[in-house]
């Protein structure tokens, strides 16, 4: 049980889901956190984290830290995604066994599932079919790393869980053009426009793949919840529950920021999967549901997309 005491690492801390983690723990009254940045040691790295796990000692793990990105970087940095995933997950997961850590909760994503999945896609259609081509190295290691939980789970009794989760934006995100998700990106690329007074936003793809969206904090919340109320085997979906097409997203984005020229489609570029909503029965079984709605969400984003451009220019 955690207890406000608890020795409580999270791997990650300064990415987006990390750090809405670490916001959620100090808000709930835990005190006891402990967190190490990229440049103080290197999670890929096995005797790093081998030496950080035995002098840190900590008896509960959130493992947030990845390497992530749009379809961009998955599809230009395939050998990284698939490296840098597969060895922080190994690294930490069995740090986590042989300092026999209480309870680990690793953070999957929903681009584990096969491209064509029935929707809303059910945790059981993993490894049921092919995956989307353009993030494989990055769904294979996430893959790999559900995977070894449920097997240090299996063969060494280790209280390790999973969590899949939907498309995720906030405070924090990445706003890169290059390397950011959809929805970030969406937002870097409006306002500049509505800054440079452009007539036209030219959007990859065809607009028509929907895709669900889920506030971090809300995503860290449920986190917390699964954390404390969930010790079961099999991974568990975090979503909103419902989803929503491209070029409906772009539409609001685009009110929001107050964009008003035109959108143009490019559909010679890729589109991805044509549709992803993860079917969310098994946590909103246990009691949990998100609550931020999509406007106000993205709302609060453009607002912290604001407060890190204000820091960049000084």
């Amino acid at each position: 049980m955690m207890l406000p005491d608890s020795r409580i690492y999270v791997a990650g801390h300064n990415g987006m889901v990390g750090l809405a983690i670490v916001r959620l723990l100090k808000k709930s009254g835990f005190y006891n956190i402990v967190t190490r940045s990229s440049s103080e040691f290197n999670l890929r790295n096995q005797a790093d984290v081998n030496r950080f796990f035995e002098h840190e000692k900590p008896e509960f793990v959130f493992l947030a830290a990845a390497r992530v990105g749009g379809i961009l970087a998955n599809n230009t940095y395939r050998a990284d995604f698939i490296y840098d995933n597969l060895m922080i997950e190994a690294n930490v997961i069995h740090a986590a066994y042989m300092n026999q850590v209480q309870k680990l909760l690793f953070i999957g994503s929903s681009c584990i599932y096969p491209k064509m999945s029935p929707q809303p896609v059910k945790e059981e259609y993993l490894l049921t079919g092919a995956l989307e081509p353009t993030n494989e190295p990055y769904a294979i290691a996430k893959i790999a790393g559900l995977k070894l939980c449920e097997n240090y789970r299996k063969q060494y009794g280790c209280n390790f869980i999973s969590v899949m989760a939907t498309n995720l934006y906030g405070v924090g995100d990445n706003y890169h053009p290059k390397n950011s998700h959809v929805l970030p990106a969406l937002i870097s690329k409006f306002h500049s426009a509505r800054e440079n007074q452009e007539k036209v936003v030219e959007l990859w793809g065809s607009g028509t793949p929907k895709r669900e969206f889920l506030y971090v904090d809300d995503f860290a919340s449920a986190c917390l919840f699964l954390m404390k109320n969930y010790d079961g085997t099999e991974p568990v979906n975090v979503g909103f529950g419902e989803d929503i097409s491209i070029s409906e997203l772009a539409e609001i984005v685009k009110g929001i920021i107050g964009f008003s020229g035109e959108i143009v489609w490019n559909t010679k570029m890729p589109d991805g999967t044509p549709r992803k909503l993860l079917d969310v029965s098994r946590l909103t079984n246990m009691g949990w549901k998100a609550t931020t709605e999509l406007k106000q969400g993205i709302s609060l984003a453009y607002s912290d997309f604001q407060n890190q451009l204000a820091q960049i220019n000084g």
